[in-house]
């Protein structure tokens, strides 16, 4: 953790108990027989602002869905669950991160109904519906799944590979329980919201940790275990094959340890 990030810190045991259910995406590309993963900037006035982390965010109260089958025909909610070791709404994880990647990056990771995501072509009729709600949620309206069903489509939640899962250290007044996934990126134009997010680029994975190690590039300890996973991968394909044969086993919850040594944030274990 650097100082550069936006931290709020506990006090005396003044921390978030039960950490907020959260998701995010790495987005990734094939490029120059390598790959690259899309990142943005936080802004300084959020959490963790002034980092460069993955689209994502907390799971909404719309996320959990009674309609999950209509959204997502290819992954179903008991399936979602087990994968994750939890007993029901695990699906509400796959369809957040679908949900908050469209909203922070303007990749909509959704196909119409009978097409998947690689054959699904967005029209210009498509777009300007795409862009008018895209607008209205950047001001705070809850009309993602309103969209989806004026479009008539399904959300591409089989595409998604579940790779981790870290819980924010007791050390953060906010603290949340993240899940990250992994998932190739269409032909649409990937763009940061200029709101929550200030600066994106998409970058292969070596790259940012050797910029992040010479303090040029600076990240938070999950996104750096993230890249760290996926860095000495050359093409999405592989990558995906690997994510998705990962088992729960292999897939351990990770709650870092901080503390305060001597004025500075020591780490203790991971």
């Amino acid at each position: 953790m650097s100082n550069q990030i936006n931290h709020t810190y506990s006090d005396s045991g003044n921390y978030q108990k039960i950490p907020t259910p959260a998701a995010s995406v790495l987005l990734i590309r094939d490029a120059n027989k390598k790959i690259e993963v899309f990142m943005i900037k936080r802004s300084i006035k959020t959490n963790f602002g002034g980092a460069w982390v993955f689209p994502g965010g907390k799971i909404d109260h719309d996320d959990i869905s009674n309609n999950y089958s209509n959204y997502s025909p290819l992954l179903d909610d008991g399936t979602a669950s087990a994968r994750l070791g939890i007993e029901k709404n695990g699906l509400s994880y796959w369809i957040a991160c679908i949900r908050e990647c469209f909203e922070e990056s303007g990749i909509l990771l959704a196909n119409k109904k009978g097409k998947d995501l690689n054959n699904t072509v967005f029209k210009n009729d498509d777009l300007k519906i795409i862009n008018h709600y895209k607008n209205r949620m950047q001001k705070g309206e809850h009309i993602f799944y309103e969209m989806i069903d004026k479009l008539n489509l399904e959300l591409a939640t089989s595409e998604l590979a579940y790779i981790s899962h870290w819980i924010t250290p007791k050390i953060e007044k906010r603290r949340y329980s993240t899940r990250f996934f992994i998932a190739r990126t269409t032909s649409q134009e990937a763009v940061h919201d200029g709101i929550e997010s200030v600066e994106s680029q998409w970058i292969n994975p070596k790259d940012a940790l050797a910029r992040s190690k010479n303090g040029e590039f600076t990240m938070i300890m999950p996104t750096i275990k993230n890249l760290e996973m996926i860095s000495e991968y050359t093409n999405t394909s592989v990558l995906l094959t690997d994510m998705n044969n990962k088992t729960k086993d292999t897939i351990p919850k990770v709650e870092p340890i901080f503390e305060i040594v001597n004025g500075e944030l020591k780490l203790i274990s991971y």
